[in-house]
């Protein structure tokens, strides 16, 4: 039986989301989880992967099992269980049941994420936000963004070290909001996405909103297919996944098959 997974969690305590052999991840603290509730060793697939340090208010996972989960059963209480079992910055909301060739990652339709920046230093989001104080035209920045969305080939924000076939995305949407007079959020959506890309994007966005270099700098950038002409990578905490989507024909089939069952 496959099921999908929703979950979050805060990646401070994380070095990302995929096991490593000498350090603690997201993926191996899950599957534990599971292991141990579902008594058989449990391996998750993750829509995507998140780099050390990197948050996620929305992952979908999916897993195999041999049993049926009786999700429908109103005392069923396999995410409460769960959530007992798992840390404190670790969260599950949501378990479907969903045919078995429903893949989280090569089913995903799109990802987003957000960047947080604090512009003042504000004590209660360390580890949530990159403070940056500096005067940042957010105009300038905007139209910058804009010109993603006519580019495809993004080998310039990603790490050199990779093993991707293509470094094409669609980014959908990509721009900036100040939120109150303390904190800037820049929103991207897309496809896919590679490693380190946003945080490589919001480095360039942030040199052109300091005023180094103009709107028109980010083309060159791009066409350079170098990450070398790129700008810097901000911070990974102050990063977050906030949604994975789908086409709605995944979950209807859950659901219709839990009407049946």
């Amino acid at each position: 039986m496959r099921y999908f997974l929703e979950i979050a969690y805060n990646g401070k305590a994380y070095h990302g989301w995929q096991v490593q052999p000498n350090a603690i991840s997201v993926q191996e603290v899950l599957e534990r989880s599971l292991t141990l509730y579902l008594r058989q060793e449990v391996v998750v697939v993750a829509a995507g992967r998140t780099d050390t340090g990197v948050h996620a208010k929305q992952m979908w996972v999916h897993f195999d099992i041999l049993a049926n989960l009786d999700l429908d059963c109103p005392n069923s209480n396999f995410i409460y269980r769960l959530n007992k079992l798992l840390p404190l910055d670790i969260v599950a909301f949501q378990c479907l049941k969903v045919p078995q060739t429903a893949h989280a990652r090569f089913d995903a339709v799109s990802r987003s994420y957000e960047y947080h920046i604090d512009l003042y230093k504000n004590p209660f989001s360390q580890g949530a936000a990159y403070l940056f104080t500096q005067f940042l035209d957010i105009d300038q920045m905007n139209q910058a963004s804009e010109v993603l969305l006519e580019h495809s080939d993004f080998k310039c924000f990603s790490k050199s070290k990779t093993d991707v076939k293509t470094y094409n995305c669609d980014i959908k949407k990509a721009y900036w909001i100040k939120e109150g007079d303390s904190r800037l959020v820049f929103y991207i959506t897309a496809n896919r996405f590679l490693r380190n890309m946003v945080r490589a994007i919001v480095g360039t966005l942030i040199e052109i909103g300091l005023g180094k270099f103009p709107v028109s700098h980010i083309h060159t950038v791009i066409e350079s297919k170098d990450r070398s002409v790129a700008g810097y990578s901000v911070p990974a905490h102050g990063l977050y996944l906030t949604e994975v989507s789908y086409l709605d024909a995944i979950f209807q089939q859950s659901y219709e098959s839990q009407e049946k069952s």
